[in-house]
């Protein structure tokens, strides 16, 4: 053990807390300060990650240091590109997208109809709570051991919260709104279109952004029930049992990182688009 390196990352780590607090306390309106502090932040946990782990020698069949993970994965970049490209390319963007698509248009239609309303929307709940070890299996005896399998996972995952949300959002407007645009003749689709379903747009982003990263979950965890050998849970599963666990935070690394990186660009699509609303207007995300 070197207890003089553990000390120093301490060390590091408290004189990075205190530099987080007199910045957010004394320059919290400038913008490079809001982006610098998390980047701190994350740059500090990885540090005291580091010298923890070496200065108490802890194996890394535990927990191996980030420099260690660091190294596995650019000595396996074919591998890791190969798992990303299954995974995410494949199952996670189409099942996303068939996903998304489809619960909006059938949120339209509940919207339409009270008796889909009824019906549909407990059942939304009910499957919303159906864990994905149980639909996993499932779906890979429907579909197969291929991509098309895990993309129904996702599907059946990111269906009902866009239903659910959407239909939320088409019920936002105010009865005041409904009767100023029937005041102008305004038939169904009229108001849909322009009032709407702007106003349901927060909650339409709400539902892509919470898709984004539930999408990517239910992918990794249908790829433990079958899979060609390739993609990112099954090469988690099988390199766990090889006692590789670099490898392993290898790949949740490239998830993770891919994960932020698809919620980041609905956060920026969602900023473009309804840049009109208060929340996007009083800087909110």
């Amino acid at each position: 053990m070197n207890m003089s390196l553990v000390a120093g990352v301490v060390i590091f780590w408290l004189a990075a807390w205190a530099l987080n607090e007199f910045l957010v306390r004394r320059f919290s309106a400038n913008r490079a300060v809001r982006l610098f502090v998390p980047l701190l932040f994350g740059v500090t946990l990885l540090v005291l990650w580091e010298g923890i782990t070496r200065g108490l020698a802890v194996p890394q069949v535990l927990l191996p240091p980030p420099s260690a993970i660091w190294a596995r994965l650019t000595d396996s970049t074919s591998i890791l590109w190969a798992d990303f490209q299954q995974t995410f390319l494949k199952s996670v963007l189409a099942g996303y997208a068939i996903g998304c698509i489809s619960g909006f248009v059938v949120s339209i239609l509940v919207d339409r109809s009270p008796f889909l309303r009824r019906g549909l929307l407990p059942i939304g709940n009910f499957v919303s709570a159906l864990p994905i070890i149980g639909i996993a299996p499932i779906m890979v005896m429907w579909f197969g051991f291929d991509w098309p399998s895990k993309a129904a996972v996702v599907v059946a995952m990111t269906f009902f919260p866009m239903l659910v949300n959407t239909v939320a959002g088409l019920s936002a407007t105010s009865a005041i709104e409904g009767d100023l645009m029937r005041t102008y003749a305004a038939g169904y689709w009229q108001t849909l279109f322009k009032l709407r379903l702007p106003a349901a747009a927060p909650f339409i982003f709400n539902a892509l952004k919470i898709n984004s990263t539930l999408a990517l979950i239910g992918a990794i965890v249908a790829e433990f029930f079958g899979t060609p050998i390739v993609g990112m849970g099954f090469r988690i599963s099988t390199e766990v049992g090889k006692l590789a666990i670099d490898l392993v935070w290898a790949e949740i690394a490239v998830a993770a990182v891919a994960g932020s990186a698809f919620y980041g660009l609905v956060a920026l699509i969602e900023r473009a688009t309804t840049f009109w609303h208060p929340s996007i207007r009083g800087g909110g995300a």
